[in-house]
C-alpha cells in the first residue's frame, strides 16, 4: 500500500482546533492553561487516543502520545509542536506540527509500517510567551535549560505564578520531574509554517533547517515623575514614556546598525501608568526580544541597547532597570534528521532550500537533548502570528508525507 496523507481530514482537524479559541474566526486565541487551552488540549488528547497512541502528561501540561515499537525500551522518534496561540493569531504556527505529526503517523499505520524505536507525538506547553514571559516553557524544562525553581516562580501580569497556575489547571506532580532523562530521544522532528517569505518567494515546496536563531529577553521598567498634564511645565518634566519612546528607537537603530540581514529586535509590549490622557507617565514596563542566528552579534546589540538605556536615563532623569528573561544560544539541526529529511524530498523529486530559522521554536531547546530536525512549508506572504495566517492544504499535506517517512527512516525501520 501507498504511504498517503489524509489531507482532507487533515485540513478539517486543523479547522475544528481553530474553532476552540477565545477569539472571532479568523482569529485564534488560545492563553496556556486557560479552559480555551484546556478544552483544545482534551480534543487533541481524544484525537490521540482514536489514533491507538498512550498519552500521558506531565506536571507543566507537555502531552506525550505513544507509539509503541516493537523494541519499547529504545529510544523514541519524536515529533511534534504547540496548539497554544497568542492573542489575534492564526489557525497554522505549530498546529502544523501537531495534527501533521499526528497525521503522519496515521499514515504509516494505515501502510502497514511497524517502528522499531516508538514514535512519540508531543505537544509542547505554553511555547507562546504571552502570559509567563518567556517562551518555550515547556521544552526548556524538558531539556533542563530553565531549572524547575526558575520556573515555578515565573508569574503573569496578574502576579500568579506558574506553580499556583497550572496547579489550579489541574497539572499536579513536581517540575523537577519534568526533565527528560538523558538517550530519552533517539532524533525529533518539527513540522512548521516558515513563518517567513522565502519559501513562498522562491516558489519552493520545502525547508530543510539548518540552524536555528539565538534568542533574548528582557523586561524593561522605566520609572519617572507623574502629574498633572497641565501643571507640570515641559523642562521640569520626567516623562517615563517619552523616555520609553526614545530607547525603543534606539533599540531599532541598534538592530539594524548590525549590518546583517539576520539581527532584529522588537519591543513587543508597553504598559504605561497611570495611563490617562491628562496624566503624565510615571511608569513603563516594554519588553524586549532579540534575536540572531549568530550568537557574539546577538550580545554586542545588547550591549548596545544597555549603553542606550544609561544614556537616555541620565539625558531624560529616569530610572531604567531591566531584567534579563532569557538569552539562548543557537542551535544546529543534526545532520542524520537533515539526511533523512532530504532522503524523502529527493525520492518525491520535492525541490527544498537548505535554510536558517530566525524564528525560535522548542526544536531549540529539545536539540540540546536530542538530535533535532525541522521541516518548513511556505506560509502565505510569511505572515505569522496574524488572522490572515496561511498554509495551503497541498503544502501542509507534503510536509506531513515527509515528516512520516523520515519518521519512519529514524524508527529503525524500513517501508
Amino acid at each position: 500500500m501507498k504511504l498517503e496523507i489524509d489531507h482532507e481530514r487533515l485540513s478539517s482537524e486543523i479547522e475544528r482546533l481553530a474553532a476552540i479559541s477565545d477569539a472571532e474566526p479568523p482569529a485564534v486565541t488560545r492563553i496556556v492553561f486557560t479552559p480555551t487551552d484546556l478544552k483544545a488540549r482534551a480534543w487533541m488528547i481524544a484525537r490521540s487516543k482514536e489514533a491507538g497512541l498512550a498519552v500521558r502528561q506531565d506536571a507543566i501540561g507537555n502531552i506525550f502520545a505513544r507509539w509503541d515499537g516493537a523494541d519499547p525500551t529504545a529510544p523514541a522518534v519524536g515529533t511534534g509542536s504547540h496548539i497554544d496561540a497568542i492573542p489575534n493569531a492564526g489557525k497554522y504556527d505549530g498546529v502544523v506540527g501537531v495534527l501533521g505529526g499526528l497525521e503522519a503517523i496515521r499514515a504509516l499505520q494505515r501502510r502497514g509500517f511497524r517502528p522499531r524505536n516508538s514514535i512519540e507525538l508531543l505537544i509542547f506547553a505554553t511555547e507562546e510567551p504571552t502570559r509567563f514571559g518567556i517562551g518555550c516553557l515547556g521544552s526548556r524544562l524538558l531539556s533542563g535549560t530553565l531549572s524547575a525553581d526558575a520556573a515555578a516562580k515565573l508569574k503573569d501580569r496578574d502576579g500568579e505564578s506558574v506553580d499556583e497556575v497550572r496547579l489550579r489547571a489541574g497539572f499536579r506532580g513536581s517540575l523537577q520531574d519534568v526533565k527528560l532523562s538523558t538517550g530519552y530521544y533517539k532524533a525529533f522532528i518539527e513540522l512548521h509554517i516558515e513563518q517567513g517569505p522565502l519559501l513562498e518567494r522562491q516558489e519552493i515546496s520545502l525547508g530543510i533547517v539548518k540552524s536555528i536563531a539565538a534568542p533574548a529577553s528582557l523586561r524593561i521598567s522605566i520609572e519617572g515623575a507623574g502629574g498633572h498634564a497641565g501643571g507640570v511645565l515641559m523642562p521640569d518634566r520626567k516623562d517615563a514614556l517619552c523616555a520609553a519612546a526614545q530607547l525603543i528607537l534606539a533599540i531599532e537603530n541598534a538592530a539594524r546598525a548590525s549590518g546583517a540581514a539576520d539581527t532584529v529586535a522588537t519591543v513587543g509590549v508597553c504598559d504605561v501608568f497611570p495611563g490617562a490622557v491628562n496624566s503624565i507617565p510615571s511608569r513603563v514596563r516594554i519588553t524586549l526580544d532579540t534575536r540572531d542566528t549568530d550568537l557574539a552579534r546577538r550580545d554586542g546589540v545588547m550591549q548596545t541597547i544597555e549603553r542606550a538605556s544609561e544614556e537616555v536615563a541620565a539625558k531624560r532623569q529616569v530610572s531604567i532597570q531591566s531584567d534579563l528573561l532569557n538569552a539562548d544560544a543557537p542551535a544546529d539541526c543534526a545532520p542524520e534528521v537533515r539526511s533523512a529529511l532530504a532522503d524523502s524530498c529527493r525520492r518525491h523529486g520535492f525541490p527544498f532550500l537548505e535554510m536558517v530559522s530566525r524564528a525560535y521554536h522548542d526544536s531549540l531547546f529539545i536539540s540540546r537533548i536530542a538530535p533535532t530536525g525541522m521541516l518548513f512549508i511556505p506560509c502565505r506572504n510569511g505572515y505569522s502570528h496574524r488572522p490572515d495566517e496561511y498554509a495551503a492544504p497541498e503544502d501542509i499535506a507534503r510536509g506531513a508525507l515527509v515528516l512520516a517517512e523520515a519518521l519512519a527512516k529514524l524508527s529503525g525501520s524500513s517501508l
